[in-house]
């Protein structure tokens, strides 16, 4: 039977002028992220940038992540624009490892039903993260899918491309036994192990208003990634041999270290020279967490690590530490397997 009256997008539960509204309310903001490269604006078929004129023989590297389970507890917890810093986040510190200049970035936020301010903070919030990174929010894709995503619920999904000079490109090749590695630290699970966190939440039925640290449970739970891209970046153009670096996301310490690192080669890892955020303390214990189990899923307090050679380390953890971070010695490179093993 055909239907009684005239149906529209509207009726199937599709906002086109929603969408148009957002795309004009977020202009401004995703122009303020632009760079001399960026050779258009928002609302083309496809984003036009230029590579720098300092690269010689430029290699381009691109990545793409989420935010994960994340988002749930954004969602229900009202606090979505810190997603938006996850997502870049997690997207420019991969790229970073090779030691590539994130260039610009693009986003694709999925959702049942467009609502207006949920999405512009979470645009705000990639727009954060890309000045944080030194990129430019070119564009992206806002998609309503009524029935495929319940109530309030939605995705993001992100992507970047980074250029680095071939002859400076950093794969881990030149790591030996003897280098030191440097830790950066994280400010909390940053966007991975958010199921096992939820998980926890729900066992011990927590209140996330709860006092922890400085803040709260919840604060130390959405905290948003760190981007690590400018000040490493730095450090590379002080002339420190940064041999190999590591994103520490899903899988940890265990699961990511050792990525960078090449055959017969493995990480003698100092435990004790860091200091763990309490929020993961709290999660051990409320989730009765085995440490092996902490080590596969969580960063553990370190976002980030580079490996550099042993008479190097000194002048590499001044320079980052004029930047403002708060970097450790937390380890040696030794012979092995590439494994990692905690001492």
């Amino acid at each position: 039977m055909a239907a009684k009256t005239p149906l529209t997008y509207r009726d199937a539960g599709v906002d086109i002028d929603a969408g148009d509204a957002l795309v004009d309310d977020i202009k401004k903001i995703v122009k303020s992220t632009h760079r001399p490269e960026v050779l258009g604006g928002v609302g083309g078929f496809g984003a036009l940038v230029s590579i720098p004129k300092k690269y010689k023989n430029p290699v381009l590297v691109s990545g793409t992540d989420g935010v994960g389970t994340k988002l749930k507890l954004g969602i229900e917890t009202g606090r979505v624009q810190g997603l938006g810093q996850d997502l870049v986040g997690m997207c420019v510190n991969d790229v970073l490892v090779n030691g590539a200049e994130p260039l610009f970035f693009l986003d694709y936020y999925a959702t049942g039903k467009l609502d207006n301010r949920v999405a512009a903070q979470v645009i705000k919030g990639i727009a954060q993260g890309c000045k944080l990174a030194g990129c430019a929010l070119v564009g992206g894709e806002t998609a309503e899918m009524p029935g495929l995503y319940a109530g309030g619920d939605f995705d993001l999904a992100g992507f970047t491309v980074a250029v680095v000079e071939k002859k400076k490109i950093i794969d881990g090749s030149k790591i030996k036994p003897g280098d030191v590695l440097i830790g950066l630290p994280s400010s909390g699970p940053h966007s991975n192990g958010y199921s096992l966190v939820r998980k926890i939440l729900a066992v011990s039925k927590a209140k996330l208003d709860q006092p922890l640290g400085k803040g709260t449970l919840v604060d130390a739970l959405m905290a948003p990634t760190s981007i690590y891209v400018k000040p490493v970046l730095k450090l590379l153009a002080a002339g420190i041999d940064v041999r190999g670096m590591a994103h520490i996301t899903g899988g940890g310490i265990v699961g990511n270290l050792p990525r960078c690192f090449p055959k017969k080669t493995a990480a003698v890892v100092d435990t004790q020279s860091w200091t763990r955020p309490e929020v993961f303390d709290w999660l051990q214990a409320q989730g009765k967490v085995e440490q092996d189990e902490m080590w596969r899923v969580f960063n553990c307090g370190v976002g980030f690590v580079m490996v550099v050679p042993r008479l190097q380390a000194d002048k590499a953890l001044a320079q980052l530490r004029r930047d403002r971070l708060k970097p450790f010695l937390m380890g040696e490179i030794v012979r092995g397997n590439q494994d990692v093993r905690f001492a």
